[in-house]
């Protein structure tokens, strides 16, 4: 495959990355440009070492924090989702979009923005922070080993979010997320006495829509099981950042789908 044309594959993540970044499809855009004008006059500017996406977004990334443009055309509305990311700062923001939005991993975010994973971890803290105090919400904890339970329930609250209750079984799930449903839900799979959380979420899932984070030392089960959507997989043991992340993804991304389902209507 040509240069141009593994260019032009990646071309509608880059501009929606670009988009995401910026608040307007017409800035986004302007950036894009620049960047392949900077690659069509020096080709070398491109790594391709982690393949060629990753070359283009850290190619990108450098054109996006050295080059101040002037949006071209009538700006797009930013909707709510993309004014609260505009108020985070740049570097966090380009965390954030990179490992929720684009789904790189943590280790290739590094190398996009060219920063230690340490720093990666502690700016999408950061983002899921500023974010949190814009889109905080109630959370039903379904964890039956209590050490981790309160492990997860301060890094739900750290942030700004409230936990409603801790769920041991399925029907104790069943019975708080009654009681107040929640605005997102984190379920173990495999519960204190053998019942699953999986069951449990796909029941509370039949009176109520909200995004759904597993965490579980049990990944299989759920990839073979009947799994709710939208879902988030995170295996146990897990990084407090990653969690943080993902929360915050999974939430941003709920908002801006409802969003989208209000338009189509």
């Amino acid at each position: 495959m040509s240069r141009s044309q593994l260019v032009a594959e990646h071309l509608p993540l880059l501009r929606r990355y670009a988009r995401a970044l910026t608040g307007s499809q017409a800035a986004g855009d302007s950036y894009v440009g620049a960047m392949l004008e900077a690659l069509l006059q020096d080709p070398s500017l491109l790594d391709e070492s982690r393949g060629p996406r990753i070359g283009l977004f850290r190619l990108f990334t450098k054109i996006w924090n050295s080059v101040a443009l002037n949006d071209e055309g009538e700006p797009v509305p930013q909707a709510a989702s993309e004014r609260r990311l505009s108020n985070i700062t740049p570097l966090a923001r380009q965390a954030f979009l990179l490992l929720s939005l684009e789904g790189f991993s943590e280790e290739e975010v590094g190398f996009i923005l060219d920063i230690p994973v340490a720093e990666v971890r502690t700016l999408t803290d950061t983002a899921g922070r500023e974010l949190a105090a814009e889109i905080a919400t109630d959370v039903l904890i379904i964890e039956d080993v209590p050490l981790i339970a309160v492990d997860i329930e301060g890094i739900v609250e750290n942030p700004g979010h409230k936990v409603t209750g801790i769920a041991r079984t399925h029907r104790e799930a069943v019975q708080l997320a009654r009681a107040k449903p929640p605005g997102l839900i984190l379920a173990d799979i495999q519960l204190a006495d053998g019942s699953s959380g999986l069951d449990a979420v796909n029941e509370l899932l039949q009176s109520f829509q909200v995004p759904v984070i597993f965490i579980t030392a049990y990944p299989e089960r759920f990839l073979t099981g009947e799994r709710p959507e939208p879902a988030f997989l995170i295996p146990k043991p897990f990084q407090p950042a990653t969690l943080s992340a993902v929360i915050s993804q999974a939430l941003f991304f709920e908002r801006s789908a409802k969003r989208r389902e209000r338009r189509a209507g």
